[in-house]
């Protein structure tokens, strides 16, 4: 059973869907991508606090769910799995949170049109076959993703990952798994010139 880490739903208990085909984010590692959020120089509180943010490849929405828990304002969901789909809504009534939640059924490869471009994004797609590259470029042409948006990308640990107008501001390793942090690759954002921060595995 997964558990909001912390804010106002801190504790409370997500639903996660059965079987081997969704791959929930544990407790331990929302709980390290947060605290970097939190706490980077290249993020800090102003990255979700009153944000919108985009869980793609939602699954259990443990991701957005945590993200609104902490403050962002709105948390749009994208998924397509129908049973992952029926633990998605179980979660956001759970937290009494459908009046800022938006949960849209679809491919995150050819996403809807987007009503707000969001501020945090969130994708954890199926490891192994480089989906984050190609979701992004779609929902960037979807217009969900705003100019500084931050993007948060879990793919496996030896998995490589570029994104075409993004660069990498840090990353961490979770067991199989690494977490990459990503601006749009801008001079004027510095990011250019500024090398990704790395972490031991946990």
């Amino acid at each position: 059973m997964l558990r909001v880490v912390a804010g106002r739903h801190r504790g409370r208990r997500l639903a996660a869907p059965p079987g081997e085909t969704t791959r929930p984010t544990s407790d331990r590692v929302r709980q390290a991508v947060f605290d970097m959020l939190w706490h980077a120089p290249w993020a800090g509180r102003e990255a979700v606090e009153d944000v919108r943010v985009l869980d793609a490849f939602a699954g259990s929405g443990a991701m957005g769910l945590e993200a609104l828990s902490r403050g962002a304002s709105h948390a749009s969901f994208l998924e397509q799995d129908r049973v992952a789909l029926a633990v998605l809504r179980q979660n956001v009534s759970a937290l009494g949170e459908e009046a800022r939640c938006s949960v849209l059924v679809g491919d995150v490869l050819r996403p809807r049109a987007a009503p707000t471009p969001c501020g945090l994004v969130f994708l954890d797609p199926p490891y192994g076959r480089e989906l984050v590259p190609k979701a992004v470029v779609a929902l960037a042409a979807a217009g969900w993703i705003a100019p500084d948006a931050l993007l948060v990308a879990e793919v496996g640990r030896e998995e490589t990952l570029e994104v075409p107008g993004f660069a990498a501001v840090a990353e961490r390793e979770h067991g199989a798994a690494r977490v990459v942090f990503l601006r749009a690759a801008s001079p004027a954002a510095g990011l250019a010139a500024r090398p990704a921060q790395t972490a031991d595995a946990e």
